[in-house]
């Protein structure tokens, strides 16, 4: 089917959903299937940890497991014997590994957690493969006709790319959502977030562990993310981890549901960071005191959306510093930022004092971490990881749309190489692309309505 033939046909069908509430669309009360038949392409440090929430889980078997890193292997075979679960089948011979994984015929839903250059064939490929539901690690694609790829490949088979971004499910964010939906901010016209974190000792190690204080990188020298990730920081320059920010910043303005973002623009510091880390690690003569990083240290990057807001985000990683998203959402009427964990709500505050935000927050509590926080206790990244996999699964049983989609994932994902655009053309304003095709005028918010997955 041609592009624009999908879209109309959609936006027919989109038309009719929109006069539905939402819990009519993604009603917890669809039959689920008893059993969802789930394989995992990348078990490393973040696809070990779904690995282990699909384990606790009865209506998940895991029938497949793709990952060339023996270790990796070793570790998933013993959670299966710990776990009393049958051990799936396993694929591990030689970088094309995976596409035999695809040819096995009873995978219901897939789940990738490879290196970012990975994602957008591995997703086409289970896409291709007859597989309705890919749930994939940030981030969709390396270039911007990556997302392009991705999101027509998921029209073209009428299935369904969810984007694993876990800080949507964040309790304050959520708690955050809860306040927006209910107005206490009044109109919102300004939100801010970033990737503010300090990755030295994941972009370096000694080649032994995963976390070490070493100074080497690489497929030779590193290990787990080190192998891969630095490179992007020797070769790229922009916003490479856009989306923990702007995944809750898009569900607070409704964007590609009744918003949009519409243009970016970004600007990126001196690199000094890394390189300092090696000599510090290394000394001077260490081999990669002599490699470049093209990655500045704080790339600064702001949208524009359709409805009149602004958007700022920060990618920090480079530089000494403590975890932080720097969240703030404000309206015309308060104001909340995660930085000071402080809220500010006009006509209920003392004037221009902050309010300790655990008090809003615990009064705001979104319902699902009401319903499912104690499920979710002990889960990865304070609770937030179990939500996000949840409802991946959840869509899947009931054969119904993610609540996060390929368009969400695209639009999100599709800041790191407009960022890179936008810098090396000396910081110029560029167009945001519409991947719905225009329907994101009509289609309505359907994240985390109040009682449901």
């Amino acid at each position: 089917m041609k592009r624009k033939e999908f879209v109309r046909n959609t936006g027919l069908t989109m038309a009719g959903l929109s006069v539905m509430p939402s819990e009519n669309i993604f009603s917890i009360n669809v039959k689920p299937a008893e059993q969802l038949k789930v394989a995992l392409i990348g078990i490393g440090a973040r696809g070990i940890e779904h690995l282990k929430l699909l384990l606790h889980r009865k209506d998940v078997e895991v029938v497949a497991i793709c990952d060339i890193d023996p270790r990796t292997i070793t570790s998933a075979k013993k959670l299966f014997t710990d776990s009393d679960k049958k051990q799936p089948q396993y694929y591990s011979e030689g970088s094309d590994a995976w596409k035999k994984l695809l040819e096995k015929k009873d995978i219901q839903a897939i789940i990738i957690a490879t290196p970012w250059e990975l994602h957008k064939p591995m997703i086409i490929g289970s896409l291709e493969a007859g597989i309705k539901y890919v749930g994939t690690e940030v981030i969709l694609g390396i270039n911007l006709q990556d997302h392009w790829d991705v999101v027509k490949a998921a029209e073209k088979h009428k299935a369904h790319v969810m984007m694993l971004e876990n800080v949507c499910y964040r309790r304050d964010v959520m708690a955050v959502l809860n306040m927006v939906r209910k107005g206490l901010f009044g109109e919102i016209i300004h939100l801010q977030g970033g990737y503010q974190h300090d990755l030295r000792g994941v972009k370096f190690n000694d080649g032994k562990s995963a976390y070490g204080k070493g100074a080497e990188f690489g497929h030779e020298d590193g290990y787990s993310e080190s192998r891969w990730r630095t490179d992007h920081s020797v070769h790229r320059n922009g916003d490479l981890y856009p989306t923990h920010g702007i995944g809750p910043v898009a569900h607070y303005i409704n964007i590609n549901r009744g918003n949009r973002f519409i243009s970016l623009n970004s600007f990126s510091s001196k690199a000094r960071g890394l390189h300092n880390y090696i000599v510090k690690t290394g000394g001077e003569n260490h081999k990669n005191a002599k490699v470049g990083f093209k990655l500045g240290d704080v790339v600064t990057t702001q949208i524009a959306c359709a409805n009149g807001e602004t958007v700022l985000l920060q990618h920090d990683t480079n530089l000494p510093r403590p975890y932080s998203i720097g969240f703030r959402v404000q309206g015309t009427e308060g104001i909340w930022m995660d930085v000071n964990k402080g809220i500010y709500v006009e006509g209920k505050s003392k004037p221009h004092q902050w309010d300790d935000a655990k008090k809003w927050l615990d009064e705001y509590d979104h319902p699902l971490w009401k319903k499912y926080g104690e499920d979710a206790a002990g889960a990865g990244h304070g609770g937030m990881d179990w939500f996000v996999i949840n409802s991946f699964i959840e869509s899947a049983k009931r054969n119904l749309p993610t609540q996060m989609d390929v368009y969400d994932a695209a639009a999100w994902s599709a800041i790191t190489p407009l960022s890179e655009q936008s810098i090396m053309l000396g910081n110029e304003t560029v167009e945001f692309p519409d991947f719905t095709g225009g329907e994101w005028m009509y289609r309505k918010p359907v994240f985390a309505p109040d009682d449901n997955y």
